[in-house]
């Protein structure tokens, strides 16, 4: 008998309850568990020997047939009791791929819609992040965990290679100055003197006194000039917002996509050099959800509203702020005070509240290819879980098993109850931290290579190349 086909057009929608009825083993994070797919129906007169039974018949000698046909009834019997078996829920067979780890089974919901605990075992609530780690390393453990994703593929074409070899022959300078011109959304203390690879130096400054003879100009919030003739600094435009709209005037474009000229990804630190990064061992058990938004877009702010309806949250921010004010960090989490040092922004304080949370609502004003922002970024580096709503190809530019893509769940209720069901499994939860603790990044060594922490040399090493100021005028 051939093994049972399975429905490829359902492999993505499990019922959640089912999720652990299986004990499902996971082994990559871009899909939802395989929901049970019933087998097809067994007819009284199969025999798994029928194909050959004619010629077994015609080549064998009389006295050989009884034999024959007891062997041939105890095999029957034999696959018939097997199939008993496996529909019996005994024997089980592990989905290859999915997007959540298994939950122990005390804390999902029944198929029948029971409470949590509907197994007859107790949920276990956990507020202690290094004790639930604890759990995990003697449960699961990073060779198992390594082994699981050791096969991890994400499209790499969503990414430059920052890291690649470089033909050092093709550089035609030794040093490059850049200067930024006008206001920028790049941090100020990313102004420094960089030595990059092949003997190159890289001025990136934001004075026109240091470079008083750029080779190339940076723009962002300002417009190049329209013309450009040799002897001319090479123009840079930049633009890491969704829109990536170039000026048309430019001789660089840099923006988060890896099809341009230039990528900067949002993975980098120097986009939050300023915040205070006091990562909480303690985890919020009776408000799960963070989210702090102060562009109260419409769209987003629908999506928040009906998901955080669902789950307790603390919402920081101008929209849908349910603490009180903007400036509540430091009242709910006093601790925060002690690592403050001279910020006094209330946003300054926020990741370190961040950090309290089991889960972090990220979700990017704009929904398209690549654009992955600090909205994410931000909650891995707090020790937070993201609940993400984005860039559809967003695996490509994250860890193994380190979010949970909201866009993989069929409905916001079935999200929040797998939110909940993980807020009260500390192994489960565990598993999200567990590409930092046992070093596995998958692509995410590219998105942080091709940050804005890099982009001095990058950039640098792209107008050595062209030969800045003597570049050929377009």
């Amino acid at each position: 008998m051939r093994p049972p086909l399975r429905d490829a057009r359902k492999e993505n929608v499990p019922d959640p309850a089912s999720i652990v009825e299986r004990k499902t083993s996971f082994n990559h994070p871009h899909f939802r568990p395989t929901p049970e797919i019933p087998l097809p129906p067994v007819h009284d007169n199969l025999c798994i020997f029928s194909p050959m039974r004619e010629r077994i018949q015609t080549i064998v000698p009389f006295h050989l047939k009884m034999p024959l046909k007891f062997l041939n009834y105890i095999a029957a019997m034999l696959g018939f009791g097997l199939l008993l078996f496996f529909f019996s829920g005994s024997l089980h067979f592990h989905s290859a791929i999915s997007s959540v780890p298994p939950l122990q089974p005390n804390s999902v919901k029944s198929a029948s819609g029971s409470s949590w605990g509907g197994l007859g075992i107790e949920k276990d609530p956990f507020f202690d992040l290094l004790g639930a780690f604890r759990k995990w390393d003697s449960k699961v453990g990073c060779a198992q965990f390594r082994e699981k994703h050791k096969g991890w593929h994400v499209n790499g074409s969503s990414l430059q290679d920052a890291d690649g070899i470089v033909d050092c022959e093709a550089m035609r300078m030794a040093h490059v100055s850049v200067l930024v011109k006008g206001w920028t959304w790049v941090p100020d203390n990313l102004d420094n003197i960089y030595s990059c690879r092949c003997g190159l130096s890289c001025l990136w400054t934001k004075s026109g006194v240091l470079a008083d003879k750029p080779d190339a100009m940076l723009y962002e919030t300002t417009r190049p000039p329209i013309q450009r003739h040799k002897g001319d600094p090479l123009r840079v435009y930049m633009d890491l917002e969704a829109g990536r709209k170039r000026s048309g005037m430019e001789d660089l474009f840099i923006s988060y996509h890896a099809n341009d000229d230039v990528q900067s990804t949002y993975a980098g630190g120097l986009f939050h050099n300023n915040r205070n990064y006091l990562v909480s061992t303690k985890k919020n058990n009776e408000t799960l959800v963070y989210w702090s938004s102060s562009r109260c877009l419409a769209r987003r702010n629908q999506l928040a509203k009906k998901l955080l309806s669902l789950l307790p949250h603390h919402s920081f921010g101008k929209c849908l702020n349910n603490v009180g004010g903007m400036d509540m960090a430091l009242e709910l989490y006093p601790e925060c005070t002690n690592h403050a040092n001279s910020m006094t922004n209330w946003w300054d304080h926020l990741h370190c509240a961040m950090s309290h949370y089991k889960f972090v609502l990220a979700i990017e004003n704009t929904v398209t290819e690549s654009y992955v922002t600090e909205k994410l970024f931000y909650a891995l580096d707090a020790g937070a879980v993201p609940i993400y709503f984005g860039a559809p190809n967003v695996w490509d530019f994250v860890p193994p098993n380190s979010i949970i893509d909201g866009s993989k769940f069929s409905s916001l209720e079935e999200l929040a109850s797998y939110v909940k069901a993980l807020a009260n499994d500390p192994i489960a939860y565990s598993e999200y931290h567990a590409w930092r603790r046992c070093g596995v990044l998958g692509n995410y060594r590219k998105t942080r290579a091709a940050s804005l922490d890099t982009l001095p040399c990058r950039l640098c090493e792209i107008v050595s190349r062209k030969g800045g100021r003597n570049a050929r005028a377009l």
